[in-house]
């Protein structure tokens, strides 16, 4: 079920939030919640209020001046943001030229064509390759978009017919989609000794350490997940303007990152991505045991840069927090899946971060979340859907499941 509905979003500068609905009678507000971080450095002007602490405002310019139209936000303050969160969290990624070549094998299926395209780039220390794998519904018309998925599970078959709760092929095909996918471990191996051994040793050489503030397995993911674009982009059977970059866990932190990055992607879908993804970073552990930066980043040294380790023990002086990834993506579509029983992702938090961010979506005239109230939380098990924003709280665990994906499916996700 999809629900569509007004809600009001972000607190700045110590504004009320709007009062729950009578259906959230027994959830806390935004108001009703004390600060659990120290606020962020700087001015007070230079902050907005998230659940009761100071986050950074993404319609301050670094320079303190207000972005009150999305010519401001595009002309100037994206940029801003894009170069923060380069330099300070996911790192500075691989270069887009020179531009990949494409060799493309067809197989024909019961109403599916599969094409693998084998996507070659080079860099100055020589060539690679990895695989793109597409369906294509044969249906007379064009698909009504196209999922591309980071596949970091590598559990994506080449058999159409062959199904899952994580990649529910026929599923998908039969509700007229197309759907891609590529292997993580083909572009940066998932691993501390090996992430480079793909892609990043092609761009930097292999017997040098890369730079503190190079980016690492996750900015190569999203990379990756740009160069299939730029294939999708000459495929004939698809529609590239409606492309939607999709990932669950470790994969959806690299699909947010993708999507604020590359303006392609119509959709940028994250699935339970929890720390450096969708959740608050100044959350720390969301009182729920939580992910943090400083846990993400002792598990995975190879995920992030090393400029990000920093923040560890003071993620309070970060320049930039995931309600400002997630506000990259506007005027695109946004669309955050979480769990009720997802303590590590912190659901309350990916939702926090969620609602924050339309504050920009509103200097598009998008700001509507379709949630029925700001209050936490919402119920779950229903897709709530703004005119650019898409949100659900699937009840259970960490997963990507057919239940979540009956929510993407029937989201109307490229449209408005």
């Amino acid at each position: 079920m999809i629900v569509v509905a007004t809600g009001a979003v972000l607190v700045q500068s110590g504004a009320p939030p709007a009062a729950g609905s009578p259906r959230f009678a027994t959830a806390r507000t935004v108001a009703d919640r004390t600060p659990t971080t120290p606020p962020v450095d700087g001015p007070a002007e230079q902050t907005v209020t998230i659940d009761g602490a100071a986050y950074p405002n993404p319609l301050r310019m670094d320079g303190g001046d207000p972005v009150t139209t999305a010519a401001e936000w595009e002309g100037t303050r994206r940029a801003e943001l894009l170069a923060a969160f380069r330099q300070n969290v996911y790192g500075q990624g691989l270069p887009d030229t020179p531009a990949p070549t494409f060799q493309v094998t067809s197989t024909d299926f019961p109403g599916v064509t599969r094409k693998v395209v084998k996507i070659t780039v080079t860099g100055p220390s020589g060539s690679g390759s990895f695989n793109l794998t597409l369906f294509v519904p044969k249906a007379g018309a064009k698909p009504r978009g196209t999922f591309l998925m980071i596949d970091h599970r590598g559990s994506v078959g080449a058999d159409p017919t062959r199904s899952s709760g994580y990649a529910p092929l026929p599923t998908i095909l039969k509700a007229g989609y197309a759907f891609a996918s590529f292997k993580v471990a083909d572009v940066a191996p998932d691993s501390r000794d090996g992430y480079r051994g793909k892609m990043i040793n092609l761009f930097h050489p292999a017997n040098q350490a890369l730079p503190d503030n190079a980016g690492r397995a996750i900015s190569a993911w999203a990379w990756g997940a740009s160069r299939a674009m730029d294939y999708l982009q000459t495929d004939p059977d698809i529609d590239p303007a409606k492309v939607a970059v999709i990932g669950h866990s470790r994969g959806a932190k690299a699909a947010l990152w993708a999507g604020a990055q590359d303006t392609r992607f119509a959709a940028a879908i994250s699935n339970d991505s929890g720390s450096t993804g969708a959740k608050l970073a100044r959350r720390g552990d969301g009182g729920v045991g939580a992910e943090t930066v400083g846990a993400i980043n002792g598990s995975f040294p190879y995920w992030f840069p090393q400029t990000y380790k920093a923040y560890g023990d003071r993620v309070s002086s970060l320049p930039v927090d995931q309600h400002e990834l997630l506000a990259l993506i506007a005027p695109r579509r946004v669309v955050i899946g979480s769990a009720t029983a997802d303590a590590n992702a912190d659901p309350e938090g990916e939702f926090l971060a969620y609602t924050a961010a339309a504050a920009v979506y509103g200097l598009y005239g998008l700001g509507d979340t379709g949630l029925p109230s700001p209050a936490w939380p919402p119920a779950a098990d229903k897709g709530y859907r703004g005119p650019a924003m898409s949100y659900h709280l699937r009840t259970g665990g960490h997963g990507l499941t057919a239940a979540d994906w009956n929510v993407y499916l029937n989201g109307d996700l490229f449209s408005r």
